[in-house]
């Protein structure tokens, strides 16, 4: 169920928005009528923001190349430096 307060609201009941946020999930909090903030607990945010992929688990999710597919190498030198 999404629970949902007006910005006015929420500031005067910001101890019950972080409860009901801890016991049921998300709170939105509207502004001029439009989401604009949602609140959630520590641990939900945390389990959020570490959903990303090993470097392993992402390489091997690249789209794979062709059989078609020919990789040719440059022909330029390296330059000459002076020292």
């Amino acid at each position: 169920m999404e629970t949902t307060w007006k910005l006015q609201d929420a500031k005067a009941e910001f101890g019950k928005i972080v409860e009901d946020a801890l016991k049921t999930g998300p709170q939105y909090v509207t502004r001029r009528g439009r989401k604009a903030v949602v609140v959630v607990s520590a641990e939900e945010y945390e389990e959020l923001v570490s959903k990303k992929p090993s470097f392993k688990e992402f390489l091997l999710g690249c789209p794979k190349m062709g059989n078609d597919f020919e990789f040719e190498r440059q022909k330029d030198f390296p330059r000459h430096i002076e020292f």
